[in-house]
Protein backbone atom coordinates (compact mmCIF):
# COMPACT_ATOMS: atom_id res chain seq x y z
CA UNK A 1 0.00 0.00 0.00
CA UNK A 2 1.28 3.67 -0.67
CA UNK A 3 1.19 6.24 1.87
CA UNK A 4 -0.51 9.20 1.01
CA UNK A 5 -0.82 12.72 3.28
CA UNK A 6 -4.19 14.65 2.79
CA UNK A 7 -4.84 18.01 4.02
CA UNK A 8 -8.16 20.00 3.94
CA UNK A 9 -8.49 23.80 4.57
CA UNK A 10 -10.80 25.49 6.51
CA UNK A 11 -13.56 25.81 4.00
CA UNK A 12 -13.15 22.47 3.96
CA UNK A 13 -13.91 21.61 7.29
CA UNK A 14 -16.10 24.42 8.18
CA UNK A 15 -19.33 22.64 9.23
CA UNK A 16 -19.75 19.34 11.07
CA UNK A 17 -21.71 18.24 7.88
CA UNK A 18 -18.47 19.15 5.77
CA UNK A 19 -15.97 17.30 8.56
CA UNK A 20 -18.67 13.78 7.14
CA UNK A 21 -17.81 14.77 3.53
CA UNK A 22 -13.96 14.48 3.96
CA UNK A 23 -14.53 11.70 6.52
CA UNK A 24 -16.18 9.92 2.97
CA UNK A 25 -13.15 11.23 1.25
CA UNK A 26 -10.99 9.61 3.39
CA UNK A 27 -12.30 6.31 3.80
CA UNK A 28 -12.60 5.89 0.17
CA UNK A 29 -8.85 6.50 0.12
CA UNK A 30 -8.06 4.27 3.08
CA UNK A 31 -9.50 1.55 1.16
CA UNK A 32 -6.25 1.09 -1.22
CA UNK A 33 -3.45 3.37 0.83
CA UNK A 34 -2.43 4.53 3.99
CA UNK A 35 -3.64 7.82 4.95
CA UNK A 36 -2.68 10.89 6.99
CA UNK A 37 -4.80 13.35 7.07
CA UNK A 38 -3.61 17.22 7.63
CA UNK A 39 -6.76 19.27 8.77
CA UNK A 40 -6.90 23.46 9.56
CA UNK A 41 -9.11 25.04 11.45
CA UNK A 42 -12.78 25.48 10.90
CA UNK A 43 -13.27 28.34 8.72
CA UNK A 44 -13.42 31.80 10.67
CA UNK A 45 -11.56 29.56 13.79
CA UNK A 46 -8.44 31.43 13.82
CA UNK A 47 -9.83 34.89 13.68
CA UNK A 48 -12.21 34.41 16.43
CA UNK A 49 -9.62 33.45 18.64
CA UNK A 50 -7.46 36.59 17.27
CA UNK A 51 -10.36 38.46 18.11
CA UNK A 52 -10.90 37.18 22.02
CA UNK A 53 -7.26 37.91 22.41
CA UNK A 54 -7.64 41.48 20.68
CA UNK A 55 -10.25 41.88 23.77
CA UNK A 56 -7.23 42.30 25.90
CA UNK A 57 -4.96 44.03 23.96
CA UNK A 58 -4.05 44.94 20.35
CA UNK A 59 -0.87 43.30 20.96
CA UNK A 60 -0.69 40.20 22.64
CA UNK A 61 2.19 37.58 24.19
CA UNK A 62 3.42 36.03 20.93
CA UNK A 63 3.72 32.76 23.24
CA UNK A 64 0.21 32.83 24.97
CA UNK A 65 -1.10 33.92 21.34
CA UNK A 66 0.74 30.32 20.07
CA UNK A 67 -1.43 28.46 22.69
CA UNK A 68 -4.57 29.93 21.71
CA UNK A 69 -4.37 29.69 17.83
CA UNK A 70 -3.61 25.82 18.18
CA UNK A 71 -7.08 25.40 19.83
CA UNK A 72 -8.69 25.98 16.30
CA UNK A 73 -6.85 23.08 14.60
CA UNK A 74 -6.69 20.40 17.69
CA UNK A 75 -10.68 20.93 17.50
CA UNK A 76 -10.78 19.96 14.00
CA UNK A 77 -8.47 16.58 14.36
CA UNK A 78 -10.31 15.57 17.43
CA UNK A 79 -13.70 16.33 16.08
CA UNK A 80 -12.61 14.57 13.06
CA UNK A 81 -10.92 11.37 14.47
CA UNK A 82 -14.83 11.07 16.60
CA UNK A 83 -16.22 11.20 13.48
CA UNK A 84 -14.73 8.54 12.09
CA UNK A 85 -14.71 6.21 14.96
CA UNK A 86 -18.12 6.54 15.12
CA UNK A 87 -18.21 4.98 11.67
CA UNK A 88 -16.40 2.17 12.89
CA UNK A 89 -12.67 3.39 11.34
CA UNK A 90 -9.79 3.15 13.52
CA UNK A 91 -8.22 6.52 13.86
CA UNK A 92 -5.49 8.12 15.73
CA UNK A 93 -5.11 12.77 16.38
CA UNK A 94 -1.54 13.07 17.27
CA UNK A 95 -0.90 17.06 18.04
CA UNK A 96 2.23 18.47 16.68
CA UNK A 97 4.10 17.43 20.01
CA UNK A 98 3.17 13.96 19.95
CA UNK A 99 4.39 13.66 16.36
CA UNK A 100 6.97 15.87 17.41
CA UNK A 101 7.13 18.52 14.38
CA UNK A 102 10.32 20.39 15.97
CA UNK A 103 10.37 24.06 15.19
CA UNK A 104 12.46 27.09 15.31
CA UNK A 105 11.57 29.45 18.77
CA UNK A 106 10.04 32.16 17.06
CA UNK A 107 6.36 32.21 17.78
CA UNK A 108 3.88 33.03 15.97
CA UNK A 109 6.38 32.08 12.37
CA UNK A 110 7.81 29.24 13.39
CA UNK A 111 9.84 27.12 10.44
CA UNK A 112 9.83 23.18 10.66
CA UNK A 113 13.07 21.50 11.72
CA UNK A 114 12.63 18.36 11.82
CA UNK A 115 9.74 15.42 11.88
CA UNK A 116 9.86 12.66 13.92
CA UNK A 117 8.30 10.23 11.84
CA UNK A 118 8.99 6.43 14.17
CA UNK A 119 5.22 7.37 16.30
CA UNK A 120 3.21 7.96 12.99
CA UNK A 121 4.26 4.87 11.03
CA UNK A 122 4.03 2.42 14.05
CA UNK A 123 -0.25 3.63 13.99
CA UNK A 124 -0.25 3.49 10.29
CA UNK A 125 1.14 -0.14 10.20
CA UNK A 126 -1.01 -0.75 12.80
CA UNK A 127 -3.79 0.10 10.17
CA UNK A 128 -4.85 3.08 11.87
CA UNK A 129 -5.59 6.36 10.10
CA UNK A 130 -3.60 9.61 11.49
CA UNK A 131 -5.28 13.03 12.14
CA UNK A 132 -2.71 15.67 12.68
CA UNK A 133 -3.50 19.60 12.76
CA UNK A 134 -1.97 21.64 11.00
CA UNK A 135 0.04 24.70 12.03
CA UNK A 136 1.41 24.04 15.02
CA UNK A 137 4.76 22.36 15.90
CA UNK A 138 6.85 22.42 19.31
CA UNK A 139 10.52 24.10 20.31
CA UNK A 140 13.24 21.73 21.47
CA UNK A 141 12.40 22.90 24.53
CA UNK A 142 8.40 21.77 24.81
CA UNK A 143 7.18 25.19 23.71
CA UNK A 144 3.85 25.14 21.36
CA UNK A 145 4.78 26.99 18.40
CA UNK A 146 2.38 28.02 15.29
CA UNK A 147 3.94 28.81 11.37
CA UNK A 148 1.90 31.70 10.50
CA UNK A 149 -1.11 31.96 8.10
CA UNK A 150 -1.72 29.02 5.33
CA UNK A 151 0.85 26.89 7.79
CA UNK A 152 -1.20 23.99 7.38
CA UNK A 153 -0.46 23.69 3.62
CA UNK A 154 3.58 23.94 5.12
CA UNK A 155 2.43 21.17 7.72
CA UNK A 156 1.31 18.75 4.86
CA UNK A 157 4.16 19.02 2.45
CA UNK A 158 6.74 18.65 5.24
CA UNK A 159 4.81 15.53 6.69
CA UNK A 160 5.07 14.02 3.10
CA UNK A 161 8.20 14.72 2.37
CA UNK A 162 9.72 12.83 5.68
CA UNK A 163 7.35 10.52 5.38
CA UNK A 164 8.12 9.42 1.68
CA UNK A 165 4.62 9.37 0.99
CA UNK A 166 3.49 9.26 -3.04
CA UNK A 167 1.43 12.17 -3.04
CA UNK A 168 0.25 15.40 -1.32
CA UNK A 169 -3.44 15.95 -1.44
CA UNK A 170 -4.22 19.74 -0.94
CA UNK A 171 -8.33 19.68 -0.66
CA UNK A 172 -9.60 23.06 -0.64
CA UNK A 173 -12.81 25.02 -1.86
CA UNK A 174 -11.05 25.37 -5.84
CA UNK A 175 -10.91 23.24 -8.03
CA UNK A 176 -7.12 23.45 -9.11
CA UNK A 177 -4.54 26.35 -10.34
CA UNK A 178 -6.30 28.50 -12.89
CA UNK A 179 -4.71 30.57 -15.49
CA UNK A 180 -5.73 33.72 -13.18
CA UNK A 181 -8.27 34.49 -10.79
CA UNK A 182 -11.95 33.12 -12.10
CA UNK A 183 -13.55 36.23 -10.74
CA UNK A 184 -11.91 38.58 -12.79
CA UNK A 185 -11.21 36.81 -15.95
CA UNK A 186 -14.36 34.04 -16.31
CA UNK A 187 -12.49 32.87 -19.42
CA UNK A 188 -9.55 31.54 -17.16
CA UNK A 189 -8.58 28.18 -17.43
CA UNK A 190 -7.78 25.05 -14.79
CA UNK A 191 -3.99 23.99 -15.25
CA UNK A 192 -3.76 20.05 -15.39
CA UNK A 193 0.06 20.46 -14.31
CA UNK A 194 2.53 23.11 -12.52
CA UNK A 195 5.78 23.20 -12.11
CA UNK A 196 7.45 24.10 -8.95
CA UNK A 197 9.08 27.19 -9.83
CA UNK A 198 6.08 28.70 -11.41
CA UNK A 199 3.84 28.18 -8.70
CA UNK A 200 6.46 29.26 -6.29
CA UNK A 201 6.06 32.30 -8.36
CA UNK A 202 1.95 32.05 -8.28
CA UNK A 203 2.03 32.08 -4.54
CA UNK A 204 4.24 34.69 -4.16
CA UNK A 205 2.85 37.24 -6.27
CA UNK A 206 -0.81 37.39 -4.88
CA UNK A 207 -2.36 33.49 -6.03
CA UNK A 208 -3.72 32.17 -2.69
CA UNK A 209 -4.01 28.39 -3.44
CA UNK A 210 -1.10 27.50 -1.83
CA UNK A 211 1.14 28.37 1.02
CA UNK A 212 5.01 29.54 -0.41
CA UNK A 213 6.76 27.88 2.29
CA UNK A 214 4.63 24.56 1.02
CA UNK A 215 6.18 24.80 -2.37
CA UNK A 216 9.86 25.33 -1.21
CA UNK A 217 9.25 22.13 0.65
CA UNK A 218 7.50 20.31 -2.13
CA UNK A 219 10.37 21.55 -4.67
CA UNK A 220 13.43 20.61 -2.20
CA UNK A 221 12.13 16.99 -2.04
CA UNK A 222 10.47 16.42 -4.75
CA UNK A 223 6.87 16.05 -3.50
CA UNK A 224 3.89 15.55 -5.93
CA UNK A 225 1.22 17.97 -4.63
CA UNK A 226 -2.07 17.64 -5.78
CA UNK A 227 -4.57 20.31 -5.39
CA UNK A 228 -8.28 19.66 -5.67
CA UNK A 229 -11.48 20.35 -4.57
CA UNK A 230 -12.97 18.92 -2.15
CA UNK A 231 -16.41 19.67 -3.46
CA UNK A 232 -15.99 18.12 -6.62
CA UNK A 233 -14.96 14.92 -7.22
CA UNK A 234 -12.54 16.16 -10.01
CA UNK A 235 -9.05 15.75 -11.33
CA UNK A 236 -7.29 18.99 -9.78
CA UNK A 237 -3.55 20.54 -10.57
CA UNK A 238 -0.54 19.02 -9.86
CA UNK A 239 2.38 20.82 -8.82
CA UNK A 240 5.44 19.02 -10.12
CA UNK A 241 8.98 18.99 -10.56
CA UNK A 242 10.20 20.10 -14.31
CA UNK A 243 10.61 17.53 -16.83
CA UNK A 244 11.90 17.09 -20.30
CA UNK A 245 8.58 15.31 -20.94
CA UNK A 246 6.96 18.62 -20.21
CA UNK A 247 5.97 21.27 -22.85
CA UNK A 248 5.96 24.66 -20.93
CA UNK A 249 3.76 27.01 -21.85
CA UNK A 250 5.53 30.13 -22.11
CA UNK A 251 3.27 31.96 -19.61
CA UNK A 252 1.08 29.51 -17.62
CA UNK A 253 -0.66 32.38 -15.11
CA UNK A 254 -1.41 35.68 -15.01
CA UNK A 255 -1.96 36.83 -11.28
CA UNK A 256 -2.12 40.69 -8.76
CA UNK A 257 -1.87 41.71 -5.81
CA UNK A 258 -3.49 44.82 -4.03
CA UNK A 259 -1.57 45.27 -0.98
CA UNK A 260 1.54 46.80 -1.65
CA UNK A 261 2.26 50.33 -1.80
CA UNK A 262 5.17 52.44 -3.83
CA UNK A 263 7.54 54.80 -1.66
CA UNK A 264 9.74 57.31 -3.40
CA UNK A 265 12.38 59.17 -1.65
CA UNK A 266 13.39 62.12 -3.52
CA UNK A 267 16.80 64.03 -4.09
CA UNK A 268 18.74 61.47 -2.20
CA UNK A 269 22.72 61.99 -2.57
CA UNK A 270 23.81 59.87 -5.05
CA UNK A 271 27.05 58.49 -3.17
CA UNK A 272 28.15 54.89 -2.51
CA UNK A 273 26.49 53.10 0.47
CA UNK A 274 23.42 55.50 0.33
CA UNK A 275 20.86 52.50 -1.00
CA UNK A 276 22.49 49.95 1.62
CA UNK A 277 21.86 53.11 4.43
CA UNK A 278 18.02 53.18 3.40
CA UNK A 279 17.07 49.61 3.46
CA UNK A 280 18.88 48.67 6.59
CA UNK A 281 17.07 50.74 8.64
CA UNK A 282 13.85 49.65 6.81
CA UNK A 283 14.83 46.20 6.88
CA UNK A 284 15.75 46.25 11.21
CA UNK A 285 12.23 48.18 11.36
CA UNK A 286 10.44 44.57 10.29
CA UNK A 287 9.79 45.86 7.07
CA UNK A 288 9.66 44.11 4.09
CA UNK A 289 10.58 45.57 0.61
CA UNK A 290 9.52 43.97 -2.83
CA UNK A 291 10.79 46.01 -6.19
CA UNK A 292 13.14 48.72 -6.20
CA UNK A 293 13.69 51.36 -8.75
CA UNK A 294 16.82 53.46 -8.42
CA UNK A 295 16.56 57.05 -10.89
CA UNK A 296 19.40 58.07 -13.11
CA UNK A 297 21.45 60.52 -11.17
CA UNK A 298 20.93 64.05 -12.16
CA UNK A 299 23.09 66.95 -10.10
CA UNK A 300 24.81 64.88 -8.17
CA UNK A 301 20.90 63.84 -6.68
CA UNK A 302 19.20 60.44 -7.01
CA UNK A 303 15.25 59.38 -6.03
CA UNK A 304 15.12 55.54 -4.93
CA UNK A 305 11.45 53.93 -5.64
CA UNK A 306 10.20 50.86 -3.80
CA UNK A 307 7.10 48.95 -2.87
CA UNK A 308 6.26 47.41 0.73
CA UNK A 309 3.07 45.53 2.41
CA UNK A 310 0.75 48.30 1.98
CA UNK A 311 -0.21 47.84 5.99
CA UNK A 312 3.60 48.94 6.19
CA UNK A 313 3.70 52.27 4.09
CA UNK A 314 3.38 54.69 7.00
CA UNK A 315 5.73 52.22 9.38
CA UNK A 316 8.29 52.69 6.53
CA UNK A 317 8.03 56.56 5.94
CA UNK A 318 8.37 57.35 9.71
CA UNK A 319 12.02 55.87 9.61
CA UNK A 320 12.68 57.22 6.61
CA UNK A 321 12.42 60.69 7.62
CA UNK A 322 13.41 59.96 11.11
CA UNK A 323 16.90 58.90 9.16
CA UNK A 324 17.32 62.35 7.49
CA UNK A 325 20.02 63.43 8.97
CA UNK A 326 22.22 60.46 7.77
CA UNK A 327 19.70 59.96 4.11
CA UNK A 328 20.04 64.08 3.38
CA UNK A 329 16.62 63.20 1.18
CA UNK A 330 14.16 65.61 0.10
CA UNK A 331 10.59 64.59 0.31
CA UNK A 332 9.27 61.14 0.85
CA UNK A 333 5.71 60.20 -1.17
CA UNK A 334 3.77 57.29 -0.17
CA UNK A 335 0.91 55.77 -2.66
CA UNK A 336 -1.15 53.16 -1.29
CA UNK A 337 -3.56 53.21 -4.51
CA UNK A 338 -1.13 50.62 -6.89
CA UNK A 339 -1.39 46.93 -7.43
CA UNK A 340 1.37 44.96 -9.41
CA UNK A 341 0.29 42.08 -12.14
CA UNK A 342 2.47 39.86 -13.42
CA UNK A 343 2.85 36.96 -15.64
CA UNK A 344 4.34 33.82 -15.41
CA UNK A 345 5.91 30.74 -16.97
CA UNK A 346 8.38 28.30 -17.61
CA UNK A 347 8.69 28.49 -20.93
CA UNK A 348 10.24 32.55 -20.62
CA UNK A 349 12.94 31.17 -20.17
CA UNK A 350 13.60 30.03 -23.91
CA UNK A 351 10.96 32.45 -25.52
CA UNK A 352 12.70 35.89 -26.29
CA UNK A 353 10.09 38.86 -26.72
CA UNK A 354 7.41 38.23 -23.67
CA UNK A 355 8.11 41.46 -21.77
CA UNK A 356 7.94 43.41 -25.50
CA UNK A 357 4.49 41.80 -25.70
CA UNK A 358 3.32 42.44 -22.01
CA UNK A 359 4.53 46.00 -22.13
CA UNK A 360 2.77 47.46 -25.80
CA UNK A 361 -0.40 45.31 -24.58
CA UNK A 362 -0.93 47.63 -21.40
CA UNK A 363 0.38 50.78 -23.59
CA UNK A 364 -2.61 50.29 -26.01
CA UNK A 365 -5.31 50.42 -22.95
CA UNK A 366 -3.50 53.33 -21.41
CA UNK A 367 -1.86 51.98 -18.12
CA UNK A 368 1.26 53.67 -17.00
CA UNK A 369 4.13 51.05 -15.71
CA UNK A 370 5.00 52.67 -12.60
CA UNK A 371 7.79 49.94 -11.94
CA UNK A 372 8.89 46.88 -13.37
CA UNK A 373 10.40 43.90 -12.31
CA UNK A 374 11.68 40.45 -13.42
CA UNK A 375 12.95 36.84 -12.88
CA UNK A 376 13.76 33.81 -15.17
CA UNK A 377 10.19 33.17 -15.28
CA UNK A 378 8.60 36.25 -14.30
CA UNK A 379 7.68 39.90 -14.87
CA UNK A 380 6.10 42.19 -12.92
CA UNK A 381 4.80 45.64 -13.25
CA UNK A 382 3.28 48.36 -10.56
CA UNK A 383 0.78 50.08 -12.12
CA UNK A 384 -2.50 52.11 -11.16
CA UNK A 385 -4.67 50.13 -8.87
CA UNK A 386 -8.15 50.95 -10.73
CA UNK A 387 -6.39 49.37 -13.71
CA UNK A 388 -5.87 46.12 -12.04
CA UNK A 389 -8.61 43.96 -13.74
CA UNK A 390 -8.12 44.98 -17.00
CA UNK A 391 -4.22 44.57 -16.89
CA UNK A 392 -5.57 40.97 -15.98
CA UNK A 393 -7.65 40.73 -18.75
CA UNK A 394 -5.93 42.02 -21.62
CA UNK A 395 -2.70 39.95 -20.49
CA UNK A 396 -4.68 36.52 -20.02
CA UNK A 397 -6.49 37.27 -23.70
CA UNK A 398 -3.11 38.37 -25.61
CA UNK A 399 -0.71 35.32 -24.28
CA UNK A 400 -4.11 32.74 -25.34
CA UNK A 401 -4.63 31.54 -22.27
CA UNK A 402 -7.93 30.98 -23.04
CA UNK A 403 -7.12 28.54 -25.72
CA UNK A 404 -4.73 26.12 -23.76
CA UNK A 405 -5.20 22.90 -24.39
CA UNK A 406 -5.60 20.65 -20.72
CA UNK A 407 -2.25 19.74 -20.33
CA UNK A 408 -2.55 15.72 -19.24
CA UNK A 409 -0.09 14.59 -16.32
CA UNK A 410 -0.32 10.60 -16.83
CA UNK A 411 3.32 10.07 -17.66
CA UNK A 412 4.38 12.57 -14.79
CA UNK A 413 2.78 11.03 -11.49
Amino acid sequence: MGLHVLKFGGTSVGSLKRLERVADIVTTRAKTHQVVVVLSAMSGETDGLIELAHHFTKSPNSRELDVLLTVGEQKSVALFSICLSARGIKARSLLGSQVSIRTSNDHTCARIENISTKSILEFLNAGEIIVVPGFQGVTVEGEITTLGRGGSDTTAVALAAALKADVCDIYTDVEGVFTTDPNIEPKAKKLSYITYDEMLELASLGAKVLQTRSVEFAKKYKVPVHVRSTFKDVEGTWVLEESKLMESLVVSGITYTKNEAKIVVEDMPDRVGIAADLFTRIGEAGVMVDVIVQNVSKDGTTDISFTVPRSDMKRAIDVVNQSKDILKHGRVVGDDRISKVSVIGNGMRSHAGVAAKMFQVLAREGINLQMISTSEIKISCVVDEKYTELAVRVLHDCFGLDKIDAREVNDFK
